[in-house]
Formats: C-alpha cells, sequence, structure tokens
C-alpha cells in the first residue's frame, strides 16, 4: 500500500476498536483494518512491514492478515481501497504462505530523505519535501555518511522514546545525491530504530552546511551519545520505500532482495 501520512498519527493503531483514550487520532492501521473489515465482513487486523511516525510517507509498505473471507486479489484491492481515505490506496494483494509474516520475514528496509536547497521554502510538494535554506554540500554528505555503513550500535541516532531491545541494526547502503534543487539521502538497512533515519539526516546537514568535519558522524557512532548529534529531521521529507523480502515469498520484483 502506499499514503500520504500528513493527516495521520502514524502507523500504529492508538487503541483497539471500542476503547477509550485517543481514538479521535487518525492512524494509517486503523483506517485499513475498517476498510478491509468492511470487504471482509468481519473483523481484520493487519501487521505491516514497518511501523512509520507521524506525518511520514510510505510507498511500498508491505501488509498481512488473514483473510476470515474468500475474496479474489482483485477484490480485496478494488474493495479496500474504495473504503479508504484519498490519502491511502491498497496498490497489490497476493495470497502469500501461513508462514509468511510482513515483519519478521522482511531482510532490509529502504528509506528516502528529500530536501529542497533553496533559499525560499517549498510551496509545491510541501508535504513531501524538508527545506534547508543554507548551501549543503551533498558530496560531503555522502562521504560523512559511509562511516555508518555496517553492523554498529545506532544508539547516537535512536529517540530516547525507542523501545527496541537494542541498537544494533546493520546499515547495508546509505547515498547522498543531489539533482538540482533536491538533495536526497537513500538508507537501506536490516531494520531501523525509532527516529533513526531523521535523526541520521539531522546529523549529517550540519556537515552538508560547513558546520562540522566530515569525520564528525563517525565520530557520534563511535560515541553513542545521543545528546552529541544533530536534531531530529522534521518529518515531511521522509518516505518509507519499503521492505525486502527473500524471492521464496514470491512477492512482486519491488519488493524482493
Amino acid at each position: 500500500m502506499e499514503y500520504d501520512g500528513s493527516g495521520f498519527s502514524g502507523w500504529q493503531r492508538l487503541n483497539k476498536p471500542g476503547e477509550p483514550g485517543r481514538r479521535d487520532e487518525p492512524t494509517v492501521q486503523a483506517a485499513l483494518e475498517q476498510a478491509l473489515s468492511f470487504v471482509a465482513g468481519e473483523a481484520v487486523e493487519v501487521v505491516c512491514a514497518g511501523r512509520t511516525d507521524a506525518g511520514v510517507h510510505a510507498a511500498a509498505q508491505v501488509v498481512h492478515f488473514d483473510g476470515p473471507a474468500r475474496r479474489d486479489p482483485r477484490g480485496w484491492v478494488l474493495g479496500t481501497t474504495s473504503r479508504l481515505p484519498p490519502a491511502i490506496c491498497v496498490r497489490w494483494c497476493v495470497p502469500v504462505a501461513d508462514d509468511f509474516h510482513a515483519r519478521f520475514c522482511a531482510r532490509a528496509r529502504r528509506y528516502r530523505y528529500s530536501i529542497l536547497n533553496r533559499p525560499v521554502r517549498p510551496a509545491l510538494q510541501r508535504q513531501y519535501l524538508s527545506w534547508e535554506r543554507r548551501p549543503l554540500d551533498a558530496d560531503a554528505m555522502h562521504r560523512a555518511a559511509q562511516a555508518l555503513v555496517g553492523e554498529h550500535d545506532f544508539s547516537a541516532f535512536r529517540t530516547v522514546h525507542c523501545q527496541a531491545p537494542h541498537a544494533r541494526r546493520d546499515l547495508q547502503h546509505i547515498d547522498v545525491s543531489r539533482a538540482g534543487e533536491v538533495v536526497t539521502i537513500e538508507v537501506q538497512a536490516n531494520a531501523f530504530l525509532h527516529h533513526m533515519v531523521r535523526n541520521i539526516v539531522g546529523s549529517l546537514l550540519p556537515v552538508g552546511r560547513g558546520e562540522r568535519p566530515e569525520g564528525w558522524v563517525g565520530e557520534l557512532l563511535t560515541g553513542r551519545d545521543r545528546t552529541a548529534a544533530g536534531p531530529t529531521a522534521p518529518s515531511a521529507g521522509l518516505v518509507f520505500l519499503g521492505p525486502r523480502y527473500p524471492a521464496q515469498w514470491g512477492l512482486p520484483a519491488e519488493v524482493e532482495l
């Protein structure tokens, strides 16, 4: 599925159906489950490949659920999308083996962060772009980011609210490039910590502005001190490009390793 996260309080349902509390805050999971339940004719709960924060978008979020009713894939796609708000759609649906799990079977996850780098803030596409008015050296940011590649303790780039049992992650690839006025950071890892990508971006920006040397990012990684790193970058520029799975699951090529 794909969604524009601008109007949602993130992916995760904030309370179970019928419970009091934060039920008035819209989430992508709650909207999807409501739409699927209508098509199925009974309650459906879903599991996603990677939870996204408030304001973060997704181009290929993968979700699994146990279908209580028989519908062909086209019926699930069109029927569910017809019950979703305009900011969310189901792009494809395929049957999978009983032991497939959207989260645990994924071997990698990919994100893209986009920054409009010009003196004036954006008007068009502003919900998909962060903005930096000072000139950025994308090449320096790219070189600095390579210190993060590999399996490391990413404590310097996790939020204090992160609930992961440990901070070790395998960052497989990170690339910083410029196309005209837009600087793009693309990153792939086996998994991510809470706010990890946005905190990495926030620490690359001082390097791009020339305020910090390229080696500073590697020093932050080694120091494991979140308070020493850069601020968390805004959510608007972040898109979850999707997970990647082994070919054995028979999923579309865009989410295969």
